[in-house]
């Protein structure tokens, strides 16, 4: 999700899914992103860092060579609402592939071509398939378009996607076995110094109502992923940054 600082979501009366998920679930309290624009926040949380990037340029302007956590597992999947084409490396409509990190790592790109994908409907398309078959990859990367990240619609249309999405995937066959983690962040607030965000913990280890006041950021969801993915060479700042497990018991 976007732009959004942790008190307009946390608490909001324009939010009400967000807060019974996290109600129902777990909720990082002091959680932060780690700079401004977007970018450099989505590559930190899929490389261990902003890999001197500074803007929001595309994949043009940002050949990165950096290993990812892409290219860490074998079994990995893009989701890019409103991309109008596998692995596309320009902005379209409503898709901003600033916020796709997967179109930047040269070193995925093959890869990317064939798993970063367009998201669909929660019933009809790649994402829906996956459930539906039981065929969801280790590592999802789900990304909404610009109007439901709430980067340019309201926190109210973005909650009501949330609820739609997370739904589908917490009612699938894939969920429901017991082995699945979600993790909903938004990539940055309203451009403070704090940049304080809200971060959602689902899955069925967690215990309802689980508050965490540890202080995290999207380092700590890339080290997160990799321990629960298997993978045991962390990347960059993802080596020194605290893990979101114990805290939320997965």
């Amino acid at each position: 999700m976007e732009n959004r600082v942790y008190d307009d979501v946390v608490g909001s009366s324009s939010a009400p899914f967000v807060n019974a998920l996290a109600a129902a679930c777990g909720l990082a309290t002091n959680y932060h992103a780690l700079t401004h624009p977007s970018l450099p926040n989505y590559l930190a949380a899929t490389s261990g860092g902003t890999q001197g990037v500074g803007d929001d340029g595309d994949p043009s302007q940002h050949r990165l060579s950096a290993p990812s956590l892409f290219g860490q597992v074998r079994s990995a999947a893009s989701y890019e609402e409103s991309m109008p084409a596998n692995c596309a490396l320009t902005g379209a409509g409503n898709y901003a592939v600033k916020h796709n990190p997967e179109a930047y790592y040269l070193r995925d790109r093959a890869a990317c071509l064939r798993r970063d994908v367009p998201l669909g409907t929660p019933s009809s398309g790649q994402l829906a398939s996956a459930l539906d078959s039981g065929t969801l990859p280790r590592f999802s990367f789900v990304t909404p378009n610009l109007c439901h990240d709430m980067h340019d619609c309201d926190t109210t249309t973005g909650d009501a996607w949330l609820k739609t999405w997370v739904t589908r995937i917490t009612t699938s066959s894939v969920y429901q076995a017991g082995r699945t983690a979600l993790v909903v962040t938004w990539d940055e607030d309203d451009g403070s110094s704090s940049n304080h965000v809200a971060t959602i913990v689902v899955a069925p280890s967690v215990q309802p109502g689980t508050r965490s006041a540890k202080r995290f950021t999207h380092y700590s969801l890339l080290r997160t992923t990799e321990q629960l993915l298997g993978v045991r060479r962390y990347l960059g700042n993802g080596r020194t940054a605290p893990s979101l497990r114990s805290a939320f018991g997965l």
